[in-house]
């Protein structure tokens, strides 16, 4: 594919190219339309097989993971022992510069998007300026926001490519695939947490509840800001 033609023109090619096609094909196409891509992984309940799939695929694969300074203790051992097990060499950890905004870790409790902006979208949008675009990890499945989602987009305001590969998976995909390459589980999903954030902002699931309903539990918001759609945060009903 000509590096020289528009990117929307590249990944509408892409979306129709790999329409059908498995999602390790669809890794190995986006390498080559953007060799210099970082996958953003939280290393959380399904982070794995993602993980997995891409160190298989190319194994000197840059990985970004945002450490908010308020994740769970188990997330950050999960990591370490995720990354030593797929031998995972380039993850790098980002944090914020500073927390002058909020010094004494609170800032949650009043404004969850400012909170969120100042742990991870700044964070991570500082990181990605020297990529050619980030692979992710959503899927249709998980929220509203997420319904229409293609294998491959162009983030709004950055141009950059932006990659889905599980797009298309469900939530029995994503077992089925970490029980055949018996992939370690996050300890935190066996306690009754499907969909794992924040500490202060993540709480349990109970049986019949939407995996993400312990995200940010009763306020009008599923996603925590790294993802946009016409240039602001995803809301609860924002369309994709």
């Amino acid at each position: 594919m000509p590096l020289d033609q528009p990117i929307n023109a590249r990944v509408d090619a892409l979306n129709t190219a790999l329409k059908h096609h498995a999602a390790a094909d669809v890794l190995r196409r986006a390498f080559q339309a953007a060799p210099n891509l970082a996958l953003v992984s939280s290393f959380g309940a399904e982070s794995v097989a993602l993980l997995h799939m891409a160190a298989t695929v190319k194994p000197d694969v840059q990985v970004l993971f945002i450490d908010t300074m308020l994740l769970f203790p188990e997330t950050l051992t999960y990591q370490r022992e995720v990354a030593k097990k797929l031998g995972l060499h380039r993850v790098q950890v980002l944090r914020a510069d500073t927390l002058d905004e909020d010094p004494d870790n609170t800032l949650h409790q009043r404004d969850t998007d400012a909170c969120c902006d100042l742990r991870k979208t700044r964070v991570l949008d500082q990181a990605l300026k020297g990529f050619d675009g980030w692979i992710t990890g959503r899927k249709r499945y998980q929220s509203g926001t997420r319904a229409e989602l293609p294998a491959f987009e162009v983030e709004a305001g950055t141009g950059r490519l932006k990659v889905n590969p599980l797009a298309h998976w469900t939530s029995a995909d994503v077992q089925e695939y970490m029980a055949e390459n018996a992939l370690p589980r996050h300890p935190l999903v066996a306690r009754g947490y499907p969909s794992i954030g924040c500490t202060p902002c993540t709480s349990p699931v109970t049986e019949g509840e939407d995996p993400r309903a312990g995200r940010w539990r009763g306020q009008e918001k599923d996603e925590c800001g790294i993802h946009f759609v016409d240039d602001k945060m995803v809301r609860t009903g924002a369309t994709q």
